[in-house]
């Protein structure tokens, strides 16, 4: 048996190729279960592998592919039997293990989710790992008192994956949201997708050395980070909180301050989808069911095919790639 992958490899010389390659099945890694992939998504961090950089990948030959959907074709786990509809997203695969930009992937059991009920795999991967990291962000600032009552919510980077998905979802919900872009040409995209507000990048940029400013936000979904997070704190309502997602914008939070903690209560609310209790996963998916209905997903998917990836992989670091850029792996079976 084969199966066809996209191999990311590097030579002697330090050059990075990316090839579609047909390749034994005994090249798989060794796991409890093998699934028949048919939907990933390019993210960020795919890009960085697919391209070499960043240093997440350290063993090549390499298959990229942070997430996937797909059925069960085999599994050595009494928790999975052949057919089973699953989903798997972070764990490092596509990072440290063979991922999902092929059309079989062996995995370690504890590292899927089961498919709710009503999900296809293409609805899945529109969702991604960017999507289910969005619902978890919420529900945690759900979890510490934010309704739609409170008022704005503020989700930055929003022309992405992670943010797009949470502009859909917060408005979906009854949320009035403002969506933080540096791309002004999607400010009809973004509206779309439910956001009342869209507010220019330099906005939130711009150097500000005041511990406080006049309170804006009920709660933020902040895919940035850096002098950006710095700015949402300031500008955080009493007792509201920002869920931090990303580092696009940097590690450090330049003109960061603790009065916004001292005197309004804010909460700093750190999400990792990863590390994510399972049982929490599978409520956020389920969630997702509901919540983001596929014909809300519609507006922000370009689905793509297996040879795409070189191209796309370059092109998603630049951040020429809007909204949820799926990647059809089942046609490269047919």
């Amino acid at each position: 048996m084969s199966f066809t992958a996209l191999v990311v490899d590097k030579d002697e010389a330090g050059i990075v190729t990316q090839t579609i390659q047909t390749l034994d099945d005994s090249r798989l890694p060794d796991a409890d279960v093998i699934v028949d992939v048919a939907y990933s998504t390019l993210n960020y961090k795919d890009g960085l592998c697919i391209t070499g950089k960043g240093g997440l990948v350290r063993t090549f030959p390499h298959v990229p592919g942070i997430d996937f959907a797909g059925v069960v074709s085999q599994s050595s786990d009494s928790r999975y039997k052949a057919g089973d509809p699953v989903i798997l997203t972070g764990w490092r695969v596509g990072e440290a293990w063979w991922g999902g930009y092929a059309t079989k992937a062996c995995v370690k059991a504890d590292w899927l989710v089961p498919m709710p009920d009503g999900m296809t795999p293409q609805h899945a991967m529109a969702i991604g790992t960017a999507g289910l990291t969005s619902m978890i962000a919420i529900m945690a600032l759900e979890d510490h008192g934010l309704t739609p009552e409170n008022g704005e919510v503020l989700v930055t980077g929003a022309a992405g994956g992670v943010g797009s998905v949470a502009v859909s979802i917060l408005s979906h919900l009854g949320y009035e949201v403002a969506a933080v872009t540096g791309r002004p040409e999607t400010a009809d995209y973004l509206k779309g997708l439910g956001a009342s507000t869209i507010i220019p990048r330099d906005e939130l940029t711009e150097e500000s050395k005041r511990p406080l400013e006049s309170e804006r936000w009920a709660g933020t979904v902040d895919a940035v980070g850096g002098e950006m997070l710095s700015r949402v704190l300031k500008q955080t309502k009493s007792g509201g909180s920002v869920a931090a997602i990303g580092l696009a914008g940097g590690a450090a939070v330049p003109s960061f301050t603790v009065v916004p903690f001292l005197l309004r209560g804010v909460n700093l609310l750190g999400i990792d989808s990863v590390n994510c209790p399972y049982e929490r996963r599978v409520v956020a998916w389920s969630r997702l069911v509901s919540e983001m209905p596929f014909d809300r997903l519609e507006p922000m998917i370009e689905e793509h095919d297996l040879p795409d990836l070189p191209a796309l992989g370059p092109a998603i670091l630049k951040g020429q790639v809007k909204g949820r850029a799926l990647i059809n792996i089942k046609s490269a079976a047919s």
